[in-house]
């Protein structure tokens, strides 16, 4: 018998007023597995942690828990008998409290003598041994993170949710944090969820990567999938700014300004298609052509170059390795072998 989810959202539906910030969502976790929950501010994202913590209560669906119903149409379990960890995006440390005493702080139904030994663990674990006795304010931002991840894991919850975690850390701070919080909860074998609105950020995070769009999950898969194989344009330029180029279908082919590029199952000729071709697809021959160089800026290792080209209405946006020589006008381009995804024009 195949073992159950550690977590399974069915059917599940919340409105706020005239907005529904979840639609009719469906989603299973395996145990163990960690997943970025990503998507833009106003997604649903946030509220469907919300609903699965048990701080909101769905108007339709149920939600299971290992198994249990913890929301339904004729059930909900309160927050704090779920057994669920939370991470808030503020980290919500206890500004009176020292740092042993906010792990501390979700152990009361814990033996006095078993709660001491799981704060000294957790603060070996996090590497924060030697600040028990502090208090929040003394730490810096990526100490407080990993305090508030202590605490959320201290009472072994089923499964651990995290809102934005790392949005507070300065980018130089955020990878080294992000790693470390990710080996930490491996380390558990915790199933997690990961909410952020940061598409490098959901790519690196998790196991599986799930794409909401207005209250909906519009794909999931592993971060190679949602990143090489978009299902629409909305997932393409959520994780890549991508060069729009319009175009029609031909003899099996999308024929554009940039050339033809086979097309998908399931465009006939003379539908109308686009051609969504990201910055680093593109390559810049630097001996002639038909291409305009109307900006250039230097980003370290890479160059971005603007270039605009006869039929296209708007300039390519171009990232490359390679440097133009000073002071080129004139350039040709070429796509790279699979680098256009084509995705059918529906009418409106």
């Amino acid at each position: 018998m195949p073992a159950l989810p550690a977590l399974e959202v069915l059917s599940l539906a919340r409105r706020f007023g005239d907005t529904a910030a979840v639609r009719n969502l469906d989603l299973a976790v395996g145990s163990g597995e960690i997943v970025s929950l990503v998507g833009h501010s106003g997604c649903g994202k946030s509220s469907l942690l919300r609903l699965i913590a048990g701080v909101d209560t769905p108007d339709a669906g149920c939600i299971r828990i290992d198994g249990e119903e913890v929301a339904g149409p004729n059930r909900f379990v309160e927050p704090e008998r779920r057994r669920i960890g939370f991470v808030f995006q503020d980290y919500a440390l206890f500004p009176h409290l020292t740092v042993g005493s906010n792990i501390r702080f979700g152990l009361k139904t814990v033996p006095k003598s078993e709660a001491g030994k799981r704060v000294r663990d957790m603060l070996e674990r996090v590497g924060l041994a030697a600040h028990a006795d502090r208090y929040p304010h003394e730490l810096s931002g990526g100490e407080q993170q990993r305090v508030a991840l202590a605490r959320a894991l201290a009472p072994a919850p089923r499964l651990l949710l995290m809102d934005e975690p790392f949005s507070n850390l300065d980018r130089a701070l955020r990878e080294g944090v992000r790693r470390k919080t990710l080996s930490l909860i491996r380390q558990f074998g915790i199933t997690a969820i990961i909410v952020s609105h940061d598409p490098e950020e959901a790519l690196s995070s998790g196991d599986r990567v799930v794409l909401m769009q207005a209250g909906e999950i519009v794909q999931a898969g592993s971060a190679y999938d949602l990143y090489d194989r978009p299902s629409s344009p909305y997932a393409a330029e959520f994780f890549a700014a991508c060069n729009r180029v319009p175009g029609r279908v031909r003899n099996a082919h999308v024929d554009t300004a940039l050339g033809a590029f086979p097309a998908p199952h399931g465009l006939d000729d003379g539908d109308d298609a686009l051609a969504l071709i990201r910055p680093t697809g593109i390559d810049v021959v630097a001996d002639g052509g038909d291409g305009e160089v109307m900006a250039r800026e230097l980003m370290g290792e890479i160059e971005t170059i603007r270039v605009r080209l006869p039929g296209l209405a708007e300039p390519l946006t171009i990232r490359s390795t390679r440097r133009l020589p000073a002071g080129i006008r004139r350039v040709g381009v070429s796509i790279a072998p699979g680098a256009a995804m084509i995705f059918p024009v529906r009418p409106c």
